[in-house]
């Protein structure tokens, strides 16, 4: 298959996402272009704004096995990752495997559940592999973690550990509706819409897992110039130095940067990364890499913030 036909089924994946979501487009296309790159997307928004309904919609559209966990204060690493349980009939232990084999992991509302059960995922996210009672267990492919989460300052929730955060290849943050987008939602839903029955709402598979290793492969192939690398290294730089800034984007951060906007610049046609693509990306992989001083957060500087002013003072190359 083409590169342009396989852009013309991503582009076919936002049409039958619509069938179920309505509105949310950058946030459908924040999950593409992290599934394009290989990495994980962290989804923040408050309850009810079709976080999880966006997750299995996305899934179905891929013919990929999706499963999900609703964290939970007393959840334990055993039930994401699996456990070895006692077989009375074959006399030894057996390994039963957790939600975590699987293609996309759902991880729902990821920040009610302790730190020790939110570390239980990080060999998953960047090794693609569990490890149980000293023996290695590979993952899927592919595999994707897009955990939902609520805003930190609401009740019950816990903080994310930065090792965790900086696993996470975007975080995407959905709002709420704009008047007209409830309106279509409540009309669907008198029409007899039921976000439990993808099937019936229309909603049909357009890609499968060879046709997005294909994609994966060809994104994989598009340039950078050094002049743009140089960029996407200054204005993680310029995060490190701005006064606002405890901790500032790690190199890990930059690779980021890059794979994503490769992403973007392939779902776009273009066979190189320009600055524009830089630009598009800061926001979504940058913002949740970022820990700013306690000063900062008291007079309202929020990370974005800060990088729109980051991105105003780095020289563009020409």
């Amino acid at each position: 298959m083409t590169d342009s036909s396989l852009r013309e089924n991503f582009s076919r994946v936002r049409t039958e996402v619509g069938k179920a979501v309505v509105g949310q487009d950058s946030a459908v296309t924040g999950l593409m272009i992290a599934l394009l790159a290989g990495g994980h997307v962290l989804l923040e928004g408050v309850p009810g704004v079709a976080k999880t309904l966006l997750i299995r919609t996305l899934s179905h559209t891929l013919s990929l096995d999706s499963k999900r966990v609703q964290f939970t204060p007393d959840l334990m690493p055993g039930d994401v990752t699996g456990s070895l349980v006692y077989d009375a009939k074959a006399g030894e232990f057996e390994f039963r495997s957790g939600p975590v084999f699987t293609n996309i992991l759902l991880a729902d509302e990821i920040n009610r559940t302790p730190p020790k059960t939110q570390s239980s995922l990080l060999e998953a996210m960047e090794e693609r592999q569990v490890s149980v009672d000293g023996e290695t267990r590979k993952l899927p492919v592919p595999f994707m973690v897009a955990a939902t989460m609520n805003p930190i300052e609401y009740e019950g929730t816990y903080t994310l550990p930065e090792a965790q955060l900086d696993r996470f290849l975007m975080k995407l943050v959905l709002d709420l509706p704009e008047r007209e987008d409830e309106v279509e939602v409540l009309r669907r839903h008198a029409a007899g819409f039921n976000p439990r029955d993808l099937a019936a709402a229309g909603v049909t598979p357009v890609l499968d897992a060879a046709m997005l290793a294909a994609a994966q492969a060809a994104v994989a192939t598009v340039g950078a110039s050094p002049d743009v690398i140089g960029y996407a290294v200054d204005l993680a730089r310029g995060t490190r130095q701005s006064p606002s800034v405890k901790l500032g984007v790690s190199p890990r951060g930059t690779t980021a940067l890059l794979s994503a906007a490769k992403a973007w610049a392939w779902l776009n046609g273009f066979d190189a990364i320009t600055p524009d693509h830089i630009q598009a990306m800061a926001l979504p992989v940058l913002r949740h890499r970022i820990q700013l001083r306690p000063e900062a957060e008291l007079e309202g500087v929020s990370a974005d913030t800060i990088l729109r002013s980051i991105l105003q003072q780095v020289r563009v190359p020409i």
